[in-house]
């Protein structure tokens, strides 16, 4: 197995972000479609291909074919009702710190966050659910549709598959504190959402760190699914009412 030194791991993480964060910026100021189906479609396009693309090197390099072994290797047996339970518990927990963490650090970054976004585009505050009900119903139903294929499925997964799978598995050194590592920078690899990272990090560390110890990326992959499906059903419940 090929092991990732610390600098070539924060390249593979920053590079793709940074790649989408600098194309969102730049075409924000061009967009005519809602910010966030900009977003998602710019994700589509570059981080997931070159996360994806991370994996499929590693395996060909390992296992002599393109696929996503190398975020799978040493895997354990997957027990389905354990996984979603387990998944599901963080989901609960993950709930009750947005309810009591994420308050407190939106409202002391509240300050920063309105200073920085009143120097862009409207559409870059994806809290402005006005915005989105400005353009026609067509576009409301394809962002709204989009968005959830991506932040459900698409993204969730390769982030997974990346980070809980490929990149926690060959990191040089391999200790229980290793999936808290990729945690903390998973978390601030979304430069997209600077203003949550200590939420982020309290809550997907310690699933991070389940997984890593049960040998079963499932857990984080459902619990991250589960997220974000829960702020998809918000963002549409905002927007149709």
């Amino acid at each position: 197995m090929n092991q990732i030194t610390i600098k070539k791991t924060l390249l593979y993480i920053f590079t793709p972000t940074a790649i989408l964060s600098l194309s969102y910026l730049i075409l924000g100021y061009f967009a005519k479609m809602p910010y966030i189906l900009l977003f998602c479609l710019l994700g589509t396009v570059t981080l997931v291909p070159i996360e994806l693309g991370f994996i499929f090197f590693a395996s060909k390099k390992e296992y002599g074919s393109y696929s996503i072994k190398s975020a799978m290797s040493g895997q354990g047996k997957v027990s389905v009702w354990k996984t979603l339970l387990i998944a599901f518990l963080f989901f609960s927990i993950a709930g009750l710190l947005s309810a009591f963490i994420a308050p407190i650090e939106n409202k002391l970054l509240e300050p920063v966050r309105s200073a920085l976004l009143s120097r862009l585009p409207i559409g870059f505050d994806w809290q402005n659910i006005d915005y989105v009900k400005s353009f026609p119903t067509p576009v409301i139903v394809i962002t709204c549709i989009y968005y959830g294929l991506f932040n459900v499925i698409i993204g969730p997964v390769t982030e997974e598959l990346f980070f809980r799978g490929y990149l926690t598995s060959h990191f040089r050194i391999q200790n229980s504190f290793t999936p808290i590592l990729i945690a903390i920078l998973f978390s601030l690899y979304h430069f997209w959402l600077p203003f949550n990272n200590i939420f982020r990090i309290l809550v997907f560390a310690p699933v991070a760190y389940v997984a890593y110890k049960k040998k079963n990326i499932y857990i984080s992959m459902c619990f991250h699914c589960f997220c974000n499906l829960f702020s998809v059903i918000g963002f549409v419940l905002e927007v149709v009412r």
